[in-house]
């Protein structure tokens, strides 16, 4: 099996878990902390998105599908603390930017070999790793790492545990 495999099945467990956690949730929903002065839903999964177009472009400037005018300032440790809804995305908005960013991703991953997944990452997002297969891989662990604070907003709401 290729990495390319490898890292596109790695993929697959946060976008089910994203979207599970997600499913059952309102637009208010999207601004409950999980604990005081912690980022609100709404404000993670801008910045969620907007990482990920950022870690793709990147390495592959140019390959992802373009984000709304003006989203990455959205998404900045100062708009963190809004919890205006007015300031931020309603959830359907942000549905379909995860699904045209992940897709993006795996259009450009799929065209990868072994060999450029092996070569060096760019030095603005090498906190990944070291190759640009990590930089793919580390999508991963960053929603999930994210999706983690959800389960506690989704208790806090009285939502069920979903996995």
């Amino acid at each position: 099996m290729s990495l390319a495999l490898h890292i596109k099945a790695s993929l697959e467990l946060p976008t089910f878990i994203v979207n599970g956690y997600l499913e059952d949730l309102t637009n208010d929903d999207l601004f409950v902390r999980p604990a005081e002065k912690m980022n609100h839903l709404a404000w993670q999964l801008g910045h969620l998105i907007h990482s990920e177009h950022f870690h793709v472009t990147a390495v592959y400037p140019g390959t992802m599908p373009e984000l709304p005018s003006g989203f990455k300032e959205r998404y900045t440790t100062e708009t963190a603390a809004s919890d205006n809804p007015a300031d931020f995305h309603s959830k359907a908005e942000y549905i379909q930017l995860i699904q045209e960013q992940r897709q993006g991703t795996l259009n450009v991953l799929s065209g990868l070999s072994d060999e450029e997944l092996q070569n060096p990452s760019p030095e603005t997002v090498r906190y990944l790793g070291p190759t640009i297969g990590c930089v793919f891989a580390g999508e991963a662990t960053h929603w999930m790492m994210h999706a983690g604070q959800w389960a506690v907003i989704r208790r806090n709401l009285g939502k069920p545990p979903l996995y």
